[in-house]
């Protein structure tokens, strides 16, 4: 019973495209459609992410917490995902870590952690 009507509905389809008969295309219209900015979170600016060697250097002369902290605080707020990356980065605020994670959904998220006192700043 489905495969015909789904013929029926494809053969009506047809039908009304050659006729021209589905009212007015978007290249019919004389006026310009208004630009609607979709509203997103907010970008995070990070300015430069340290190196390897940068970052080792700040964490032994005890200036910003251990990367292991920050993963842990980063824990808190995305408790079942695997963290793939932690960089030590330049922020307006001074040095944070920026912690790339992987869902069990599938999905990377980015958290955000105040490499000084080991607070989350942010998640997107």
């Amino acid at each position: 019973m489905r495969y015909p009507l789904a013929l029926a509905a494809i053969c009506l389809t047809a039908a009304a495209l050659a006729a021209g008969g589905l009212g007015i295309s978007a290249e019919e219209t004389r006026e310009a459609a208004p630009a609607v900015a979709a509203p997103g979170p907010p970008q995070l600016r990070v300015e430069e992410c340290l190196s390897p060697a940068d970052m080792r250097e700040e964490v032994s002369e005890r200036r910003v917490i251990a990367p292991v902290t920050a993963i842990k605080a980063a824990r808190t707020v995305i408790p079942r995902a695997e963290i793939q990356r932690a960089s030590l980065c330049r922020h307006a605020d001074g040095l944070v870590y920026m912690l790339t994670a992987l869902r069990r959904d599938g999905h990377f998220v980015h958290v955000m952690v105040d490499a000084k006192t080991g607070q989350v700043a942010g998640q997107y």
